[in-house]
């Protein structure tokens, strides 16, 4: 069976660590093209006068945007292990969540109430952190420290979907999923592999197979993706090209 090409369709960084560390766990080159959906602008805010006791990251960027912003040295409570991890590189003292938003509310609203908290985010989320802690009791303000932009496909990823050879996609937000389902219909084709099953539900229009992870986690998208790319088969080696 024809090896599908990996479609990845976020921010190019993102998706260029997010290829490496596919290849490293597959033990082979992987053949991939980055068309990214989306554009970040990092942005500088400037801080609220009432000083935070926390901060509440629930991206890497968010922490970056902590960073820009002087927080070094505050607790933040972080969504994920990556986010932890960008936090403690920005100089604060991460408290990491159970990998996805609720879990993160829950714990917070569990721990002890030690003053104003700051969520820093980016100009697109879905649900709203803040108003839930606030109806919970919660000083809560935000600040919005990167903008995302939609970006029209590209041209090579235009011509592969219209293609006759396989995808498959990995899809890490709903909103991204959205963005991909913008560019039905396609002829070629799909397997998709989801981060949520909200994500997988944005994901309907486009038709084809779609996989859900387990968890909502960079390693769990690499075990999903590994598990669709082995039900088409290869034998490449590491070290060839990738778009």
């Amino acid at each position: 069976m024809t090896e599908p090409m990996l479609l990845l369709t976020r921010p190019e960084p993102a998706a260029r660590r997010f290829l490496a560390e596919l290849e490293l766990a597959a033990g082979r080159h992987v053949p991939a093209l980055i068309a990214p959906l989306l554009r970040i602008d990092e942005m500088t805010p400037p801080r609220p006068e009432l000083a935070p006791a926390a901060l509440i990251l629930t991206s890497e960027r968010g922490a970056r945007g902590a960073a820009r912003m002087g927080y070094a040295g505050l607790p933040a409570w972080c969504v994920g292990p990556r986010t932890a991890q960008a936090a403690r590189s920005a100089g604060l003292i991460p408290r990491e969540g159970g990998g996805f938003a609720e879990a993160l509310l829950a714990e917070i609203l569990a721990a002890p109430d030690e003053g104003p908290l700051l969520h820093l985010r980016g100009d697109y989320q879905r649900g709203d952190l803040v108003a839930r802690l606030r109806a919970a009791g919660r000083d809560c303000a935000q600040a919005v420290v990167y903008a995302q932009s939609a970006r029209p496909a590209p041209a090579e990823a235009r011509a592969l979907l219209d293609g006759t050879a396989p995808v498959l996609a990995p899809v890490f937000s709903p909103r991204s999923a959205a963005l991909l389902a913008g560019c039905a219909p396609v002829a070629a084709p799909l397997t998709l592999v989801a981060i949520s099953a909200a994500a997988a539900a944005a994901l309907a229009p486009l038709g084809g197979r779609v996989v859900t992870a387990t968890r909502p986690d960079a390693e769990a998208m690499i075990d999903a993706t590994l598990g669709a790319l082995a039900t088409f088969g290869s034998t490449d080696p590491v070290g060839g090209s990738s778009a």
